[in-house]
């Protein structure tokens, strides 16, 4: 478990599939950071109105509950790059068709409890609430991987996965922190790049998780 090989194994599940990584994560985000934006300006009176105001709880409530709603396609982004690193084919449809129905409704219930959960400790110490941040990292992909679990159930497997990974993970995310600045100069031209290649290497740490898990799990039976 490695930082660089995780990095490393990231970029070579992305080679020859940029293309589509890149297209993935443009359409994602300019869904959930535009539409809201869009619908609190419409809200508020126009552009003008919302440049000049200094508050409209309705419209930012709107916004709140839009961004909200929209959340569960943050989810399938990750998913979907999951897939990339497992080989698999994917399309622009691959990002929508996991919003489907029930899905939709286990993932908007399983990013709002790991909001409250993580806000709660949080609340407590900002310490606590970062390891348990931590801990619960893996909870969207294991409800990937275990579509019919509980989503408490899904939350509890996280912790367990990352006992003894937490700082791995957490080491992972900051070593991201130089190619973000050096993105930053670029006027965030950068950032094109460097979000598949942060979501890919999210997706890697996880797959190495479960094959850990699974290699350990199979040398304790022999």
């Amino acid at each position: 478990m490695r930082i660089r090989d995780i990095k490393k194994d990231a970029l070579a599940s992305l080679k020859g599939r940029w293309g589509i990584a890149i297209l993935l994560m443009i359409i994602t985000y300019a869904i959930y950071l535009i539409v809201p934006m869009a619908a609190e300006i419409i809200a508020s009176g126009g552009f003008g109105a919302w440049v000049n105001q200094d508050s409209n709880p309705a419209a930012a409530g709107l916004s709140t509950v839009i961004s909200l709603a929209f959340a569960p396609l943050l989810l399938s982004l990750y998913w979907v790059f999951l897939d990339i690193r497992r080989g698999r084919e994917v399309t622009i449809g691959s990002l929508f068709s996991n919003l489907s129905g029930i899905m939709y409704i286990k993932m908007l219930g399983l990013y709002l409890l790991v909001t409250i959960y993580t806000v709660l400790w949080s609340l407590l110490l900002f310490i606590p609430g970062i390891i348990k941040g931590l801990a619960y990292s893996q909870t969207f992909f294991i409800l990937k991987d275990n579509p019919g679990i509980v989503l408490n159930d899904a939350i509890t497997q996280s912790r367990k996965l990352m006992d003894g990974y937490k700082g791995k993970y957490f080491l992972l995310n900051l070593s991201f922190i130089g190619w973000g600045l050096l993105c930053i100069l670029t006027l965030g031209i950068g950032f094109i790049w460097l979000a598949p290649y942060m979501t890919a290497s999210l997706a890697s740490f996880y797959q190495r998780l479960i094959e850990n898990r699974d290699a350990q799990m199979a040398a304790a039976i022999e």
